[in-house]
């Protein structure tokens, strides 16, 4: 991973990691046929803004004004730039996907949780790692469904 010369980097890369996470959830909401799952996947991306704002509160408190956020560069390419319109995948792939996202999304929380100075910036990465377990298990428990029909 990256190196990090102060908090704020380490919160803006957050930031935008849940602006990804939202523009996802709702492409996949897009895709999805099931009225249901169309709204969990709707819910975890409004979920996705409101973990963007408790991140920019963060910044705020040091005394920063947070403008619209220049994406930095991520070591992988973004899952939104993958799901194109002509990318054919099934329900159960969306599934995959989507725990995927959520388990790195833990990990890096947890990562950068460890290299921030600030106590509260600390908390609320760690609390957002908690987040993001609940987001996995949420696709988990309909993979688990999913697959119990077949």
């Amino acid at each position: 991973m990256a190196e990090f010369d102060s908090d704020d980097e380490i919160l803006e890369l957050a930031i935008a990691r849940e602006e990804d996470a939202n523009q996802f959830y709702m492409i996949l909401a897009e895709r999805v046929t099931s009225a249901e799952m169309r709204k969990v996947f709707e819910d975890l991306a409004k979920e996705e803004l409101e973990h963007k704002a408790k991140l920019e509160l963060e910044v705020i408190k040091t005394g920063r004004v947070v403008t619209a956020t220049e994406k930095p560069e991520l070591e992988t390419k973004g899952d939104t730039e993958t799901l194109g319109p002509d990318v054919d995948m099934d329900y159960k792939d969306m599934l995959i996907m989507g725990m995927q996202k959520e388990e790195a999304s833990f990990r890096l929380y947890v990562d950068l949780a460890g290299r921030v100075i600030n106590e509260d910036a600390r908390e609320t990465l760690l609390a957002l790692a908690e987040e993001e377990v609940k987001h996995k298990l949420r696709f988990e428990t309909e993979y688990d469904l999913l697959l119990k029909k077949s």
